[in-house]
């Protein structure tokens, strides 16, 4: 979400509407109405017209959220209108042409699910336009530091106290530590010390038990396969991903 509230504000529709939507929180039964918007009547409890998340993104970006998770009925109508820019509501038999620009994010294997038939092939190929890939924050660890400065700020302007000074030996082991909860473990971790370490020098003592325990962890050694290795191809692998 911050990525495409990034996107979102650096391109020529940052004056537009930025419509979020986490397609994993819509039942299926109103993921169409929510998506496309429905007429009066269309259908119990729909007492007046919705233009929908796309309509109301018109201009502007539509951000979905945890796309994998949309039916395979949705994904169709989706994939039409990515196709033509024709929006359809429920209970109208118009369609009608939405300039929205659309951003989709997704913690699965997109690919794997088309290989097991549980997302279109054809909208994933229409998605696939200019992929993005975050990496897990244990993926570039180096990050750590400058979110930690970045964040603890914020959040002592936020609730108005002194903000705590991590040591280096503190920063060391935070840098180490695998975050699996990603930048909201980190702000969350920051808020913690913010309250309870308020203008306090952080050494590594002072961090939670869970992070303290990165410090004795040693990388296992390199076992090398049983098959052997090729050194050119081995050279050239690492020179790629450098």
């Amino acid at each position: 979400e911050l990525l495409a509230r990034a996107l979102h504000a650096g391109s020529r529709r940052a004056s537009g509407p930025l419509v979020i939507i986490n397609c994993a929180a819509l039942p299926d039964s109103l993921a169409e109405s929510e998506l496309f918007g429905h007429r009066k009547g269309a259908f119990t409890g729909a007492v007046t017209d919705h233009p929908g998340r796309i309509r109301t993104a018109a201009g502007g970006t539509l951000f979905l959220d945890e796309v994998g998770e949309l039916s395979p009925a949705i994904q169709a109508k989706l994939l039409r209108f990515l196709e033509t820019g024709e929006c359809q509501s429920v209970g109208s038999t118009d369609c009608q042409r939405v300039d929205t620009r659309l951003l989709a994010a997704t913690h699965r294997d997109l690919h794997a699910l088309v290989c097991a038939g549980r997302f279109r092939e054809d909208l994933y190929y229409r998605l696939n336009v200019v992929p993005l890939e975050l990496p897990p924050l244990r993926e570039r660890s180096g990050d750590v530091p400058q979110l930690i400065r970045t964040l603890t700020e914020r959040l002592s302007r936020q609730h108005g106290m002194p903000p705590p000074r991590y040591s280096k030996t503190a920063l060391r082991v935070l840098e180490q530590y695998a975050w699996p909860g990603n930048v909201r473990e980190l702000h969350n971790f920051c808020e913690r010390m913010v309250i309870l370490c308020s203008g306090m020098e952080i050494g590594p003592d002072n961090l939670p038990l869970e992070l303290r325990r990165t410090q004795s962890v040693t990388p296992a050694a390199f076992e090398l396969p049983a098959d052997g290795i090729c050194l050119v191809e081995l050279e050239q692998a690492i020179l790629r991903q450098a």
